[in-house]
């Protein structure tokens, strides 16, 4: 009883914890582009697919939270167990979302922030074909669910014929968060090697964002642990992947800021050389030069 309750306890520490840490990751590089009123050195393209992917990750936390059937239904297929999604989630998400909004924002309206104009402001074609490839998927799995006749499987949980259920359509809501989260900051890693420099590029951010990936990832290992059966992670297998595929991303960037490029701060903090748009992921090939003549 009380290893159960002082595990019940660690779990709230580290799941607050980590709502801390990847909330406070949202504001560095917005009050960066503010201090250095520019957005030069990055592009739209990372605060972009994050505000899909946190559209996403809001609608599918609130569902497991709140939605009697989307709990009922998960009960169902894993044994009666809950799902692990906890209230901290919810509230994340939506902070994350906002601030990706007030991001994105700094790009998209440029001169009412009082910013230097950048080509980092125009999506590049990878990432506008990663948004409405997830859109149209999740619609395509909602429509599907929507459409089928509903009955009753052996448990009394309604399902559709092949087996479909509005579970499903929630899973793949959530994937499109495991989508983006996959491939949201390749874009950036790709601009800073093109630069040489990760100037622009806020390092306190990915500080954060691995910190708490980290605790997401020991918190869902104390609660599957305590339910005694680890489908609490592949039941929820958009949470786990999360903190895994952020951490190795991280990595890269604190590599990238900390050994390959710890020379380069300061060096181009006129824009110069900079390169915000890869042309492997847009039409710009000589991107560097244009923002020269644009400054």
């Amino acid at each position: 009883m009380a290893d159960s309750t002082f595990l019940t306890g660690l779990s709230y520490v580290f799941g607050w914890t980590y709502f801390t840490c990847w909330s406070l990751s949202f504001y560095p590089q917005s009050i960066l582009n503010f201090s250095r009123k520019s957005t030069s050195g990055t592009t739209i393209d990372f605060p972009l697919i994050n505000s899909l992917g946190f559209f996403a990750y809001t609608v599918s936390n609130i569902a497991f939270v709140y939605s009697p059937l989307i709990r009922a239904q998960y009960a169902a297929r894993y044994k009666g167990l809950t799902p692990t999604v906890q209230f901290n989630d919810i509230t994340f998400a939506f902070h994350g979302l906002i601030l990706c909004f007030v991001t994105v924002s700094q790009y998209l309206f440029p001169r009412a922030w009082g910013f230097a104009p950048s080509l980092g402001s125009r999506p590049s074609r990878f990432i506008l074909g990663t948004f409405f490839g997830c859109v149209a998927g999740a619609l395509i799995i909602i429509l599907r669910v929507w459409a089928s006749p509903v009955r009753n499987d052996t448990s009394g949980a309604p399902v559709t014929e092949g087996g479909w259920v509005w579970l499903d359509a929630i899973y793949a809501v959530s994937y499109v968060k495991l989508v983006v989260t996959l491939i949201k900051y390749t874009p950036q890693v790709i601009v800073n090697y093109r630069n040489r420099s990760t100037e622009g590029w806020s390092i306190l951010q990915i500080l954060l964002d691995f910190g708490g990936g980290i605790l997401s990832i020991a918190q869902q290992a104390i609660d599957s642990y305590q339910q005694g059966d680890w489908s609490g992670i592949t039941g929820n297998p958009v949470k786990f992947a999360l903190g895994n595929v952020s951490m190795i991303y991280d990595l890269v960037f604190i590599v990238q800021h900390y050994v390959l490029y710890r020379h380069a701060a300061g060096a181009k903090a006129d824009g110069e050389g900079d390169s915000d748009s890869d042309p492997l992921l847009s039409e710009d090939v000589r991107v560097g030069d244009e923002e020269r003549r644009i400054q």
